[in-house]
């Protein structure tokens, strides 16, 4: 009993002495409040470095995107050009005298599509080669030559093509040309052919459909010419009988569907770029060797501006195409006119060709 007592007591005495029990404690406001504004000093710093990175890569994957649109409209224009016989300038005069000859794109506006808010720029004719058309005699027709039984019956051929790309300012905000929605809608470059047909080399009394053939016998879309194509038209005169109509309009002209070639071309009042005299080597008229003024040789909007313009120097059959875009129209809405410390998101891209051969030639 007495051993009991003292085990109890000695434990009771080392109890005592070993103190109060630890209690664990959390962190006061204070520390926690402390704690907050140093994450929010370090934080912040990096979310806004971390975003503005984010924005600078997604400028710079855009401008990347609109220089290489720009590079394939370019790269197309040219090979549609380097097939040219004819290129329109922008001589001003409208009528034939002893001192003027037309030959520009002011003769001829009344005679080409009309495109809502759409200026005509580039407008030439071409030689385009249509394949495995004409049969080699009469025993089969046109529209049969493609097929694997009369392989080598046919020969190829090749028809005139007038062809013009327009400059078509955006007007709705809610457009698919305009996104970002808002204001300030860029512009795109459109593409408008108007092809002749297939012409029947041996043609007799009893054709319908001369100098074509019968339409029942060819091709509607290969073969057969658009109905606006005047086939009286004379390069002698080539602001003369250039089309069927006056006045046309996207749905009467006949012409393909117009093929957007690329949107997001800048309509802002950009940098005064390179004069097309200088450009062309100063061409002269051949037939009065004076030098020919910029105003015919320079082909651009109604407004004048520079993002889309054409040099053209039509006796030499020679084209330089500028085209300007506008990068940060693709990310916003407003703010998007051309600065001068902005100007790395306004690529430019330019090509210049010669038609591979002159009327005639």
């Amino acid at each position: 009993m007495k051993t009991l007592l003292r085990l109890l007591l000695k434990s009771q005495h080392q109890r005592n002495r070993s103190g109060p029990a630890q209690i664990d404690k959390g962190m006061t406001l204070v520390e926690l409040l402390v704690g907050a504004i140093m994450a929010f000093l370090i934080i912040t710093p990096m979310l806004s470095f971390v975003v503005d990175m984010l924005n600078t890569d997604r400028r710079e994957q855009v401008k990347s995107n609109t220089e290489q649109d720009l590079q394939a409209a370019v790269d197309f224009i040219a090979q549609d050009l380097s097939q040219a016989i004819y290129i329109y300038d922008n001589n001003p005069a409208l009528t034939i005298t002893a001192t003027t000859t037309p030959t520009g794109i002011p003769a001829i506006t009344t005679q080409l599509p009309s495109v809502s808010n759409g200026t005509p720029v580039l407008v030439f004719w071409k030689r385009q080669q249509i394949t495995n058309a004409v049969p080699i005699n009469n025993a089969i027709t046109p529209i049969k030559c493609k097929e694997a039984a009369n392989k080598g019956k046919c020969n190829d051929t090749y028809v005139l093509s007038l062809v013009a790309y327009y400059q078509i300012k955006e007007t709705d905000p809610k457009s698919i040309w305009c996104q970002p929605s808002g204001g300030n809608c860029p512009t795109r470059i459109a593409r408008y052919e108007i092809r002749d047909g297939v012409r029947k080399p041996d043609p007799v009394a009893a054709d319908t459909n001369l100098p074509y053939y019968n339409k029942a016998d060819t091709d509607e879309d290969t073969q057969q010419p658009d109905p606006a194509f005047n086939k009286d038209f004379d390069f002698t005169k080539p602001t003369q009988n250039v089309t069927l109509a006056a006045g046309l309009t996207q749905a009467t002209s006949g012409a393909t569907k117009p093929q957007v070639l690329v949107n997001y071309i800048d309509h802002s009042s950009g940098p005064i770029l390179t004069p097309c005299t200088t450009a062309l080597g100063n061409p002269t008229n051949p037939k009065t060797s004076t030098a020919i003024g910029e105003p015919t040789l320079k082909v651009t909007d109604t407004e004048g501006r520079n993002s889309f313009y054409a040099c053209v120097d039509t006796a030499r059959n020679i084209a330089r195409v500028t085209l300007r875009g506008n990068s940060l129209r693709r990310l916003q809405a407003n703010d998007a006119e051309f600065k001068t410390t902005s100007s790395a998101y306004f690529p430019t891209a330019t090509v210049q060709v010669q038609g591979f051969g002159a009327v005639g030639k």
